[in-house]
């Protein structure tokens, strides 16, 4: 329920101990490395970049090995697989697989080779068939491709654009060529191209050459073996290429019983990738080395007893400074401590700021369950979200587990608000009962409190008190960090002038008959009027005296402190924001009964049963779905600008601490 106090911890130890000591770091995941100190004659750093980048290497050829392994041979995941962590290995099934570890590397390489070799022989097909078509004009031809002729003769073998006759090729030779002498043939000819053979005399090559240029001669694939013969081979090497396809996707489908092996060489590979990067922080003279960070106050003695009784180490734990700003680490209870990845998402808490996370837990549960506001579907994500924890709890990563903790919140609560508004599925039991059970009109299930269909001006009003009680309790926050901090005169300015404004602006407000109707409450004594007008003009001028206090010239101080009043119509907009309340809390019961009405056209028969299960199905999975998602967006919307504009400003950094930070494996504390 609090930001986890921060120390500063200095460790200095023998430089042969170096990689035991970074390990047992690593592994405990308690130190954030932060050295401040700079390089001397006597203390140096170390470049390990080079070594750092060949383990991250070899972490990256790891997962394209696993990448390989899942295009050819998938694995076969549960439906709850993708709520579970990493698996947790034991130290000797760690020691066991770290010595065969380059052993699965080699083996990774030849994953990665044997899968080049598949793309080779794949890209090889198109080819092998762009040969063959490219063939099929000339089978009628019985002379290889490659004939050039004879000592006498000169041989042109290829095709020309167009369709030719003997006739017309003839004609348009002789015309180019002027060569008279000569005999071709028309292998074969359609509209776009004309396959021919040419025969001449030596003397006549140049010319004949030259004119078949000027008329778009190309000469086909060039070899020693006649077209239907080469046909033939290609075709025995297509179905060559086909069974060495076959066989490199088989050989890549044999090594996924490696999986396992692999996905541990590319945690280690990172782990130690992640070991030198910090080495190369470390300040180191011939013997010594010497490190320093934040620690967690509760784990410091733990940390400097396990340091300096393992290894030869001086450990000195000592307060932060005081114009340093240590990294954080948020502590909530089980009801708080999932609302710790919305708060993070936003900001961490600055220097000497609260940890919001329990005030707005407080809110958030309800925030929610308003907006969803459905009994049926609060019971499905509790239920879901519950027995996700009960099967898997221990299984999954923290964020994980706290993300499965919040939604089961939030449906407890939607459902508390979905009986409280009489809306389970929508109106689907006010539904069934007329269209099936020929139920009257008392058949149903009746709000315990109201039905905001019915009255929306009730539920407007009762959102407006929620926002005056979200954002009052973020102002009192304020008030408490200014009295922390012994700031009380500025509690007075900024927090207690504010209540006192707002609470009479308020009351005011409700003693006028026609807002009080509006707003469907009772109107409050008239004689309430004048001294609440008292208070408002009273609080208004200490606003503008002191809202620029921070400036000596009184001009700029008034002008400030105008605007500072001025801020009364962000309240204003505040307070309307929460209408939001109203409008996705109506719009998941309209939705639902929508569906609900749809599905029950059919009436009461076989198929208007049929009807209704598959509508009322189909349409309240996806308006649970939506509207989930929507009040979701929203709640954190509230949370963010309404709730922690008024005391929170956030810009803490989190506290990341050299730990073994992997993607498939944990490992225990005891390694």
């Amino acid at each position: 329920m609090s930001v986890v106090p921060m120390k500063r911890i200095s460790v200095a130890a023998m430089k042969r101990d170096r990689k035991a000591v970074l390990e047992y770091l690593q592994v405990l995941g308690a130190v954030q490395i932060s050295i401040r100190g700079k390089e001397d004659d006597i203390f140096t750093k170390t470049d390990m970049s080079k070594s750092q980048q060949v383990f991250l290497k070899n972490s990256e050829k790891a997962e394209d090995a696993l990448a390989v392994l899942k295009r050819f041979a998938p694995e076969k995941a549960g439906l709850l697989s993708g709520f579970e962590g990493r698996k947790q290995l034991s130290v000797e099934e760690f020691d066991t697989w770290a010595k065969k570890s380059m052993k699965t590397l080699r083996l990774c390489g030849e994953i990665l080779d044997t899968e080049k070799e598949y793309a080779d022989y794949v890209s090889r097909i198109p080819k092998l068939e762009d040969q063959k078509k490219a063939l099929e004009p000339w089978m009628k031809f019985d002379l290889p491709l490659d004939t050039d002729g004879t000592k006498t003769c000169a041989v042109f073998i290829g095709s020309l654009q167009g369709s030719y006759t003997v006739e017309t090729f003839y004609t348009q030779l002789k015309k180019l060529s002027n060569v008279e002498t000569f005999h071709g043939d028309i292998i074969s000819s359609d509209a776009t191209q004309t396959c021919i053979f040419l025969v001449c005399e030596k003397k006549d090559q140049a010319a004949v050459r030259e004119a078949l240029r000027r008329m778009n001669f190309a000469t086909p694939p060039v070899s020693d073996m006649n077209p239907a013969g080469r046909v033939k081979e290609i075709e025995q090497e297509i179905e060559l290429t086909h069974k060495q396809i076959d066989q490199a996707a088989e050989k890549i489908r044999s090594y996924a019983g490696s999986r396992e092996d692999i996905r541990f060489v590319s945690d280690y590979y990172t782990v130690r990738a992640e070991k030198y990067g910090v080495i190369s922080q470390l300040l180191q003279s011939r013997r010594v080395f010497f490190l320093e960070g934040f620690i967690p106050e509760a784990s410091a003695l733990a940390v400097k007893q396990g340091l300096e009784s393992r290894f030869d180490a001086a450990v000195e734990i000592k307060e932060v400074g005081k114009k340093e700003k240590p990294p954080v680490l948020l502590k909530n209870n089980g009801y708080s401590s999932p609302l710790e990845g919305v708060t993070e998402s936003y900001s961490l808490p600055g220097k000497k700021e609260i940890d919001p996370t329990f005030l707005s837990s407080l809110f958030y549960y309800i925030l929610f369950g308003i907006m969803l506001s459905d009994a049926g579907y609060g019971i499905l994500l509790f239920l879901g979200t519950g027995i996700l924890l009960l099967k898997l709890g221990k299984k999954m990563e923290p964020g994980m587990r706290k993300t499965m903790r919040m939604f089961f919140f939030c449906g407890i609560a939607t459902t508390f608000w979905g009986f409280m508004f009489g809306s389970f599925f929508g109106d689907a039991v006010d539904v069934i009962g007329k269209t099936f059970l020929g139920k009257g009109e008392d058949f149903g299930l009746k709000p315990l409190w109201f039905a905001p269909l019915d009255e929306p001006m009730r539920m407007l009003t009762f959102c407006f008190i929620i926002a005056l009680i979200h954002m009052f309790v973020g102002l009192g926050a304020k008030a408490y960090m200014q009295i922390r901090a012994k700031k009380y005169l500025d509690m007075v300015y900024d927090v207690v002038l504010w209540y006192v404004l707002l609470i009479s602006c308020v009351v005011f407000l409700l003693t006028v008959p026609t807002m009080a109707e509006m707003l469907s409450v009772n109107t409050l004594s008239s004689s309430l009027q004048k001294p609440m007008m008292i208070l408002m003009v009273i609080s208004a001028v200490g606003i503008i005296l002191t809202g620029g206090r921070e400036s000596k010239n009184w001009v700029k101080r008034i002008l400030k402190g105008l605007y500072a009043l001025y801020g009364i119509s962000g309240w204003l907009s505040d307070i309307l924001s929460y209408s939001r309340l109203l409008a996705l809390g109506l719009a998941t019961g309209v939705i639902a009964q929508v569906f609900n009405s749809m599905g029950s056209m059919g009436g009461n028969s076989i198929p208007g049963v049929i009807m209704f299960i598959v509508v009322f199905l189909v349409g309240n999975v996806l308006n649970m779905a939506i509207n989930a998602l929507g009040a979701y967006v929203h709640t954190n919307r509230l949370t963010y600008v309404e709730f922690f504009g008024k005391f929170y400003d956030g810009g803490g950094k989190k506290f990341r601490p050299f730990a073994a930070n992997t993607k498939y494996f944990k490992f225990k504390e005891e390694m």
